[in-house]
């Protein structure tokens, strides 16, 4: 029969932490690029077929490609936002180990979203996707299917689960920022002992 001391907190090795925060970004690129290649293999090139209403006029697929980043922004400059992609990677990794992110689950799962996002449209921005060679503008590009608009008037620029992701990866961040209290240092814990 294993004692444990009152008050300390029994948590899972930080091994099993990272096999989370690395599958479940896994996870979320492999989801990414499955979608994007099976929608553009179906529905085709953009312009090719109309879109494809799930919920007619609000949310169909139709395919796009986005040279640039947020809304299109920054067209041509689809080195820049890859290099910027890998820092930003790299900079997750050393959130996670040095500065000890990887002690709390909610930064574990937002930064694998995060990281699911980054590399599920890295993996577009090298040209990995096999833009074609008529369409140079499109080879650092992103492949974007999902459509959401009202009433065409008010159309959102089109995105991809990537996008999804690392929305969903900041809004975590955020609310991590604002609401959760900081964890107490497990190593200042077990130094004290």
């Amino acid at each position: 029969m294993s004692q444990t001391t009152p008050g300390v907190v029994v948590r899972p090795s930080l091994w099993i932490r990272w096999l989370v925060f690395g599958s479940a970004a896994a996870l979320g690129t492999s989801i990414d690029l499955i979608t994007k290649q099976w929608v553009f293999a179906s529905r085709g090139l953009p312009g090719q077929l109309p879109p494809w209403w799930l919920l007619e006029p609000y949310v169909g697929i139709e395919t796009a490609v986005n040279p640039g980043a947020l809304f299109g922004l920054g067209a041509g400059w689809g080195s820049l936002f890859a290099a910027l992609s890998v820092l930003a990677a790299v900079a997750i990794i050393v959130w996670l180990h040095k500065f000890r992110a990887i002690d709390s689950w909610w930064l574990v799962i937002a930064l694998a979203c995060v990281m699911g996002g980054i590399f599920g449209n890295l993996y577009d921005r090298l040209g990995l996707w096999n833009p074609p060679p008529e369409m140079p503008q499109w080879s650092s590009g992103v492949r974007d299917w999902i459509l959401i608009q009202y009433n065409a008037k008010y159309v959102w620029p089109n995105f991809n689960i990537a996008d999804s992701l690392l929305v969903c990866g900041a809004i975590m961040l955020a609310a991590h920022s604002f609401w959760m209290p900081p964890q107490p240092n497990e190593n200042a814990t077990e130094e004290a002992s």
